[in-house]
């Protein structure tokens, strides 16, 4: 591995505090490279995208950068890539686009085991064009889907299927090229929430079989937004409400308002600086896709290893601890409940020694319904800045609260 962890964790402020976050899933610390990019574009100067001025020129720059940068980001055509404000709205407008071609007697398939945000919105577009939702489950004893399951849920009339690249509290990893695979056989179309596998593996989109994938950089050192890649045909395919003077070019049609030129500048910044995370070799010859293909490699073997530390210090603690997350192939993220405990009072517990790790459901219905936790987990995620004291730090904060 060649990322220094000790100088990566200097380019982040909020981590003089005497934090140690485990709430990456949540949403990642920010670097300054991003803090600062944002303060560059908003201080101009700055105005509506042209050709004319150079504050038209620096808007327009923010624009093409951004959409360079997630290109390079996730294997992707940069006319490919379309910003929205976050995940969930961007999920939403599709829904909405999608449902304009679906007729009473199709039929969609969604995951158990993804954030709600991939679920209600097909969920009532369905509802609202008399479409079917059929269901991939979950095996509650292994946290995996059940790919039988879903080959029950495929049929002719399926016209999309989505589901997670990755799940935001259980970690796991379904097979996505396989499904992605029998959905295109059966004729459908599919939407992938990348939102927590993009934070931690390098997304190749046509490889991975998505026809629309949605990531937020947020959650990767990033400020708030979404970014929604596309199949370059389906994207030319659709047609959305828009304004009638509005372009109708793409991607540009599926963007509404005005652009947060400023958003978008820190959300290349963010691409950037994980591309430097790894200093092997940064000189101009090597791409930015090369770049971001060996950090995060690098990244991956820091993470799992501290996995490996925080699973092994958990079971230290013996049945006092149950954890969820079970796949073989997933994030380092980890699910636990506490027996005979709340886990909002070992959140408040761990937050009164610094350190900061949720309690809650995050916005996963479908997986905690599957799983049937009714109480509030704790959930344990790792960022590119987590190090092995904050591991420890975790750990002697919950063997003090059991």
């Amino acid at each position: 591995m060649s990322i220094d962890i000790a100088a990566l964790r200097a380019h982040f402020p909020s981590l003089t505090h005497g934090l140690a976050f485990f709430d990456g899933p949540g949403g990642t610390q920010t670097p300054t490279p991003v803090a600062e990019a944002i303060t560059r574009t908003l201080t101009g100067p700055l105005s509506n995208r042209g050709l004319v001025s150079p504050s038209e020129r620096n808007a327009e720059q923010a624009v093409a950068g951004f959409r360079a940068a997630y290109a390079d980001l996730l294997g992707v055509p940069s006319s490919a890539v379309v910003h929205g404000r976050s995940a969930t709205q961007l999920t939403y407008d599709f829904s909405r686009h999608l449902a304009k071609e679906w007729r009473v007697g199709d039929e969609i398939v969604l995951s158990r085991l993804d954030h709600d945000a991939n679920v209600r919105p097909w969920i009532q577009a369905a509802e609202h064009t008399g479409v079917t939702v059929r269901w991939i489950e979950i095996d509650a004893g292994t946290t995996e889907l059940d790919l039988d399951s879903y080959e029950r849920a495929l049929s002719p009339r399926t016209r999309l299927v989505a589901l997670t690249a990755a799940s935001n509290v259980l970690g796991t990893k379904p097979p996505l090229r396989r499904i992605a695979d029998r959905a295109h056989e059966a004729g459908a179309l599919v939407y992938v929430d990348g939102v927590h596998y993009a934070a931690h593996h390098l997304v190749d989109v046509p490889a991975l079989g998505a026809d629309l994938f949605v990531c937020s950089p947020y959650k990767f050192l990033g400020p708030h937004c979404g970014v929604l890649a596309g199949a370059p045909d389906l994207l030319e395919a659709l047609q959305p409400d828009k304004l009638l003077p509005s372009t109708n070019t793409v991607p540009e049609r599926f963007e509404f308002g005005t652009l947060p030129y400023e958003i978008l500048a820190g959300a290349t910044a963010a691409v950037d600086f994980l591309a430097a995370m790894d200093t092997t070799d940064n000189t101009p010859e090597v791409s930015r896709r090369e770049r971001l293909a060996r950090s995060l490699r690098s990244l991956h073997d820091h993470e799992n290893a501290l996995r490996a530390r925080v699973e092994e210090g958990l079971r230290a603690l013996g049945d006092a601890v149950t954890v969820h997350s079970k796949a073989p192939d997933r994030t380092p993220t980890v699910l636990m409940t506490l027996e005979g405990r709340d886990a909002r009072e070992a959140q408040a517990h761990l937050a009164a020694r610094g350190v900061v790790a949720p309690a809650g459901s995050f916005y996963a219905y479908e997986p905690f319904t599957a799983l049937k936790l009714h109480d509030p987990a704790l959930r344990v995620g790792l960022a590119p800045y987590t190090d092995t004291e904050d591991v420890d730090r975790l750990l002697d904060g919950l063997a003090s609260f059991l």
